[in-house]
């Protein structure tokens, strides 16, 4: 069993969420799977940790051969807890979802599951966060499998450079899509982000809400262009905050003697 590949997954959505019995039901037969995710949904938590609350973790059934776990924790504090007190071995890759809604464009910044998949990348693993563009709780996921097979085969067999993970959206067209493309994030913005109502004691109140904005949506590069084009987009994404300084922010170099 140790001679097959180790494979950690989690997701945002929480242990009991149809896309991550999808994704582990394609995993398995590229190695051993263990599966430690929230209990509950844990869907914009970005690479939040739990630092206020004692963490737990609770054995579950197996599932088709996997190793079922799931913690009170965000999707980050699952890889840490796996990590340090899961594994008997290092994984040889980590992979999160499937993600019940797109992570394109700049939603990449708050998603639990490309938080977990960061946070692999940052334990220096071979890590990809998958999404499917459709948040239905019946979401079809079947239409995921050949872009899951193909880019978790080539990652195992070819690994990723250190410091980077990759975010694969996949379009919710009603069949496999046909194609795939190395993308960048688009350009985007959430407009009238949240909505105000009153409550019945005439207490103002706040929902998330809004409507995202595409800022590019002619420029063929994007991962919104794809998926507008039923294409699935595969992103990559730095957790290396290292980054050479632009001449426009020459100044900064002249603090130290200015200080």
């Amino acid at each position: 069993m140790k001679n097959r590949p180790l494979i950690l997954v989690s997701n945002d959505d929480g242990i009991f969420a149809k896309g991550v019995k999808a994704l582990v039901e394609r995993l398995v037969n590229f190695g051993d799977v263990v599966v430690v995710c929230p209990d509950s949904p844990r869907s914009g938590q970005s690479m939040a940790i739990t630092v206020n609350e004692p963490l737990r973790i609770t054995p579950l059934p197996d599932y088709k051969g996997a190793r079922m776990y799931q913690t009170n924790g965000t999707p980050v504090d699952c890889i840490k807890l796996a990590m340090h007190h899961i594994l008997d071995r290092r994984p040889d890759l980590v992979v999160s979802g499937i993600n019940h809604g797109s992570n394109a464009s700049v939603n990449e910044l708050y998603s639990g599951t490309m938080g977990a998949a960061c946070e692999g990348c940052a334990f220096g693993l071979p890590s990809i966060g998958f999404s499917l563009t459709d948040h239905s709780h019946e979401a079809d996921f079947s239409i995921c499998n050949r872009a899951v097979d193909i880019v978790v085969k080539e990652v195992l067999e070819h690994g990723l450079p250190d410091g980077l993970c990759l975010n694969v959206n996949i379009p919710a067209i009603g069949s496999e899509p046909k194609e795939m493309k190395i993308a960048v994030p688009c350009q985007g913005h959430w407009n009238d982000e949240y909505r105000e109502y009153t409550d019945p004691a005439g207490k103002k109140f706040y929902l998330l809400s809004g409507e995202f904005i595409n800022d590019e949506p002619e420029n063929e590069n994007t991962d919104e262009w794809c998926l507008a084009h039923g294409i699935v987009s595969v992103v990559p994404t730095s957790v290396n905050r290292r980054i050479a300084i632009p001449s426009s922010l020459d100044w900064i170099l002249t603090l130290p003697q200015v200080y």
